[in-house]
């Protein structure tokens, strides 16, 4: 019997849980046994009890290192060295984050899945697909922080004092997170335009019925469906386009990455300079200067899914379990082998 255990993520401001309850009895319906740290899921609202119910043991946190064959997490906990030889940790470990982590890791023995190096172009692994299920919960709620620092409304209203205009809402990337962004501002009431380099996720803005906004800049998809990282000239001439576009906006989210790489700047100090008193603007992929105009919100929300802890630990929680369905791990498997960071070691348990 293999035994999965499930550690709080102490990062600040992370309420999420690896597992929830209700995917314990699916472990051991499976003949896992699970042990969860006490007090994991409480930023999530799920309380050491309901684990207990669910068939979980709740134990103390150097306990679960003990006792568990595989451990699960959010991010990479801060306690490394309590992994030892033949453990197998799954998590969202970000290496490139860490160069170095993979190297300890397999120091000590231990196996470690990574599930933002998950190949997203394959079919049989979308319901592991933990980044876009974090994204689509990040998109929806900075929709959600734009609406509620926005001075107006969003949709537009007809009343007996006049007719408001409906707000104006630019969201530029649109991966997952934007696109999420995209629809939620649309059902809000908003008019929404939405931006990205790359041919196919300007035909996806599209088909959400928002505007695709169009500017004289190059197209630019990279390998996996990601955007590849422009040239200086081409960064350089996309700002200009993007710094004179943004001003006509009331609400702009940003949600562009580069998988491997910094995240672009579309939204200069230029830019938020342009916008008029009373607008807002929602980094969610750090891609906006560090500056500030009079009467211009910028809220800067690199995290958005551990804000969402309770919709974002289910989706998550599904994830890790359709990986765990495909162990026992094997390196000659192409997701197994696009996950491992650290190599399999004599006995560790899968």
């Amino acid at each position: 019997m293999t035994t999965i255990g499930v550690i709080r993520d102490t990062a600040p401001g992370e309420r999420r849980v690896a597992l929830v309850p209700a995917d314990v009895g699916r472990l051991r319906g499976a003949g896992h046994e699970v042990v969860v740290e006490t007090g994991a899921g409480a930023g999530a609202w799920h309380r050491d009890e309901a684990y207990a119910a669910a068939g979980a043991r709740v134990a103390g946190r150097a306990q679960v290192y003990a006792d568990s064959d595989i451990v699960l997490c959010l991010r990479p906990p801060d306690d490394l060295d309590a992994l030892h030889s033949g453990q197998t940790l799954i998590g969202l470990l970000g290496p490139l984050d860490d160069p170095g982590a993979p190297q300890r890791l397999a120091a000590a023995g231990v196996t470690a899945l990574s599930l933002d190096r998950l190949p997203r172009t394959l079919s049989r692994a979308q319901a592991m697909d933990a980044l876009t299920s974090q994204a689509n919960v990040a998109g929806y709620k900075a929709a959600l922080l734009a609406a509620d620092a926005y001075g107006g409304f969003l949709p537009m209203l007809v009343t007996a004092a006049g007719t408001t205009r409906p707000a104006r809402v630019l969201v530029l990337g649109a991966g997952i997170a934007g696109l999420q962004a995209i629809a939620t501002a649309r059902r809000l009431g908003a008019v929404v335009t939405g931006y990205d380099v790359r041919a196919a996720a300007r035909a996806d803005i599209a088909s959400t019925g928002a505007a695709v906004l169009t500017l004289d800049a190059p197209a630019a998809t990279g390998e996996g469906g990601y955007a590849r990282r422009l040239t200086d000239e081409e960064a350089a001439e996309q700002r200009r386009a993007l710094d004179e576009a943004v001003a006509g906006f009331d609400i702009v989210i940003t949600a562009a990455q580069v998988f491997g790489g910094r995240p672009p700047l579309l939204v200069t100090a230029s830019a938020i300079a342009k916008l008029r008193p009373g607008a807002v603007v929602v980094d969610v992929g750090g891609n906006v200067a560090d500056a500030s105009s009079p009467g211009v919100t910028i809220v800067r929300a690199p995290d958005l899914a551990a804000r969402v802890p309770e919709a974002a630990s289910a989706a998550y929680s599904r994830n890790v379990c359709a990986l765990l369905a495909t162990l026992p791990i094997d390196p000659a498997d192409e997701v197994h082998a696009a996950l491992l960071i650290s190599p399999v070691a004599e006995g560790v348990a899968s």
